[in-house]
C-alpha cells in the first residue's frame, strides 16, 4: 500500500472502493489490529507527541478522513490519493451482502445513542448483525474493569470492533487492545453520531469543497470552535516550518 508521510504520520494513499476490498481481503490477518481514521486534528497531535505519532503508525491503515490530506498527497505527487472518511466507511462496510457473515461490535458513546444507532442501522442495513454495544464509563477503568469487556467482546467474535470514544483516547485504546481483542478495531469518532442522525453530514457538495469542518462548526460551535481554530492555524504553520518538500518530516 502506497503512503504518504504528512507531519510524520503515514497516511495511506487510497480510495474507498480499493479501501475496502483490502480490509475484505485481509480480514482474517486484521483481526487483532486496528486502523485509524486521520485527519488535521490527529495529525496535529501526532506531530506534537511521538507517541501518538508511533500510535498512528503502527496500525494498519491511517486513513485520510480530513480532505486536506488527500489534498496534500495528491501536491506530493500522488494524484489517485482520495479521502476515506469513517461514517463513509462503517456504511460501506455495513453494505456489504449477508452472505460474507461479518458482526459487528460497537464500543463507546452513551447508551441513548447505542440505543439510537441500533435502531437506525437495522432499518437502513435490514441484513446487518450486531453482535454486541457497550458504552464505557466516563472514567479510567481498573485493569478487572477492561479485561472483563475484553472478554465480553470476544465472546462474540465479532469480525469488526468499532471505536467511537474520540481522538487521540480511541486510538490509545485500540494501541493498547492490539492482539487482545480478536477483532478488526476501527476508530471512528463521531460515526456513531452520524449513524444514529444525532449528526448530519454536510451537503456533498461541502464535503468536496474541503468545507465539512465548517458545517460541523455550525452544528456545535461551543464545543468546537476552539478545537478546529487551534489545530486548522496549527496544521498551517506545521506545513509551512517543514516546507511542502519536508511533509514527509
Amino acid at each position: 500500500m502506497k503512503t504518504c508521510n504528512i507531519l510524520g504520520v503515514n497516511i495511506n494513499v487510497t480510495n474507498m472502493k480499493d479501501t475496502v476490498k483490502i480490509i475484505e481481503s485481509n480480514l482474517e490477518e486484521l483481526k487483532g489490529n486496528y486502523i485509524c481514521i486521520s485527519n488535521v486534528h490527529t495529525t496535529v497531535m501526532s506531530y506534537e507527541n511521538e507517541e501518538y505519532k508511533k500510535i498512528q503508525n503502527e496500525g494498519f491503515m491511517a486513513l485520510p478522513d480530513g480532505k486536506p490530506l488527500s489534498i496534500l498527497s495528491k501536491i506530493k505527487g500522488f494524484k489517485e490519493a482520495r479521502r476515506v472518511t469513517g461514517p463513509d466507511l462503517m456504511g460501506e462496510i455495513f453494505e456489504i451482502p449477508k452472505e460474507k457473515g461479518y458482526t459487528h461490535y460497537f464500543y463507546g458513546s452513551t447508551q441513548e445513542t447505542l440505543d439510537f444507532l441500533k435502531v437506525k442501522l437495522l432499518n437502513r442495513y435490514p441484513k446487518i448483525q450486531i453482535a454486541g454495544m457497550y458504552s464505557p464509563p466516563f472514567r479510567v477503568l481498573s485493569n478487572k474493569e477492561d479485561q472483563t469487556i475484553v472478554e465480553n467482546i470476544n465472546k462474540t467474535n465479532a469480525d469488526f470492533l468499532w471505536v467511537g470514544i474520540g481522538a487521540p483516547k480511541q486510538e490509545i485504546w485500540m494501541s493498547a487492545h492490539k492482539d487482545r481483542v480478536n477483532s478488526l478495531m476501527i476508530g471512528v469518532g463521531a460515526g456513531f453520531d452520524y449513524h444514529a442522525d444525532k449528526i448530519k453530514r454536510a451537503p456533498r457538495w461541502m464535503q468536496q469543497l474541503s468545507l465539512e469542518w465548517v458545517y460541523r462548526l455550525l452544528q456545535d460551535p461551543k464545543r468546537l470552535f476552539s478545537r478546529y481554530l487551534n489545530t486548522n492555524i496549527k496544521f498551517i504553520i506545521y506545513a509551512f516550518k517543514v516546507g511542502l518538500g519536508g511533509i514527509n518530516k
